[in-house]
């Protein structure tokens, strides 16, 4: 009796697993706002993306962060980066991590019996407790930081970045292999995909591309009219196009949400490697538009009406309870999380973001604060990263209309005093609860007790400068 109860219960868990729906999220490295086709891009051509946003919903208030680690923590935990102590960008062998006990978005997936996968860049800390495979992952594949985080490998003397399978370094990649990476993570999902196929499954698609340095594969080296950074963004088209042709091959397709969007602006100081946000203001490091709005597609034939925008706010932090609530899982009302379910907006049921506001932190400090059509700027705002504050961006406060001006020249502080005092006491509130040097609820980073770096460097300890040769005496 005991054994039929129990196949009894395992086949009600199979049943109801075969039901919830599959989750691919697509994130881009250092892709501006208008670096593909639906958001204006001309000179690098993206078919595959195109069709998508034909096929499913452009998102044009879509936020990340100012630089990749706080994004991608905010992707994971459904929580701005300060709340979870990640407020910057993590070097190889950094004793800080993402701490294990934050549920990760694949943890939550796990729990409703999801195969989970990361393929690509993690950077969220490379000690073994922080990995993928720590956080939710069954399993990963990729660089686990940034593609210009090289090291000198002791072995050969070769500058190079560590490609990792699960826990441990299956290759280090010098720069020429480095064009063939957007190929072999594509591969790899491919086969994550099929052989799930039966399954819910999660994954998570971080891409190496468009990050500096800019490598596209041999097949689109020299082929758009933008350089090697317009082959690259025409590289990512092609993977994307690669995932979705082969969910609508297996008749997944109608039961598959896709995500498509970028970890931050554009890095606008590398010139033609960099990149676009026009029509906004600013690039990658910077809490002005350019540097967090991001370009966002969301796919799901039947579910998603094809052709359709929103304009409501909504960003990174959303998508861990939006996949928890499609997956049928609740999230539980501890630890907080600043996200919100954003699947009303994407089903048509509402045209109304899920929050309240949008808070712009620049590591720990509070920069901005977004509600409906205005944002109000309370502290100096860099245009990008390499690149100083202008002189308008230092008058504090600052108001602007962005449905009025999407491009922030317009400070309208004097003609709306009271819009300035709602905005600032929803800042000062959020400063005091996660922001500055006394927060009230910020929750830990994790912290590893003997860090090291993946593989043996012959580099000198961050800080440190190799000895120099001695000078022979006169």
């Amino acid at each position: 009796m005991k054994s039929l109860l129990l196949a009894l219960l395992c086949l009600t868990s199979t049943l109801l697993a075969a039901d919830k729906p599959n989750i691919v999220i697509i994130f881009i490295d250092d892709l501006g706002y208008a670096d593909i086709g639906p958001f204006g891009a001309t000179k690098q051509k993206t078919p595959n993306l195109d069709k998508m946003a034909r096929e499913g919903m452009k998102l044009t208030s879509f936020y990340a962060a100012p630089v990749c680690s706080v994004s991608r923590a905010q992707m994971m935990t459904g929580c701005y980066g300060v709340r979870v102590s990640v407020p910057g960008v993590y070097s190889p062998g950094n004793k800080n991590g993402l701490n294990p006990t934050e549920t990760t978005i694949a943890e939550h997936l796990k729990q409703q019996g999801y195969a989970t996968q990361c393929i690509g860049k993690w950077h969220l800390g490379d000690q073994p407790e922080f990995l993928p495979t720590k956080q939710g992952f069954d399993h990963y594949f990729g660089i686990p930081y940034s593609n210009d985080m090289q090291k000198t490998a002791k072995d050969t003397g070769a500058k190079v970045v560590p490609l990792m399978r699960d826990d441990k370094v299956a290759e280090l990649l010098t720069d020429e292999a480095q064009s063939h990476i957007v190929e072999r993570y594509t591969d790899e999902a491919l086969g994550f995909i099929r052989t799930n196929q039966e399954k819910p499954f999660f994954l998570y698609f971080p891409h190496t591309a468009v990050h500096t340095p800019i490598h596209p594969g041999a097949a689109f080296a020299g082929k758009s009219a933008n350089g090697r950074f317009g082959d690259w963004v025409e590289e990512v088209d092609w993977s994307v196009g690669r995932v979705l042709d082969t969910l609508r091959e297996l008749k997944l397709d109608k039961n598959t949400l896709v995500v498509f969007t970028s970890d931050n602006g554009p890095w606008l100081i590398k010139g033609a490697d960099g990149g676009s946000a026009l029509p906004l203001r600013g690039g990658k490091g910077s809490t002005w538009e350019g540097g967090v709005r991001v370009p966002a597609l969301a796919w799901w034939p039947g579910r998603i009406a094809p052709g359709s925008v929103c304009d409501a706010v909504a960003g990174t932090i959303d998508m861990l309870p939006t996949c928890v609530s499609i997956s049928g899982g609740k999230i539980p009302a501890e630890p907080v999380i600043d996200g919100r379910d954003i699947s009303p907006l994407l089903f048509g049921k509402t045209k109304a973001s899920q929050r309240d506001a949008h808070y712009y932190f620049a590591s720990y400090n509070l920069q901005a604060v977004r509600q409906g059509p205005w944002k109000l700027a309370i502290a100096t705002q860099n245009e990008t990263m390499g690149k100083e504050a202008a002189a308008d961006a230092k008058v504090n406060p600052r108001l602007y209309n962005l449905d009025a001006e999407i491009s922030e020249q317009t400070n309208l502080a004097a003609q709306h005093p009271d819009i300035v005092t709602k905005l600032q006491a929803l800042a000062t509130t959020m400063e005091s609860e996660i922001g500055g040097k006394a927060p009230k609820a910020r929750r830990p980073a994790g912290e590893a007790t003997n860090p090291q770096t993946l593989y043996p460097t012959s580099d000198a300890p961050r800080g440190k400068k190799k000895d120099a040769p001695k000078k022979a005496k006169k």
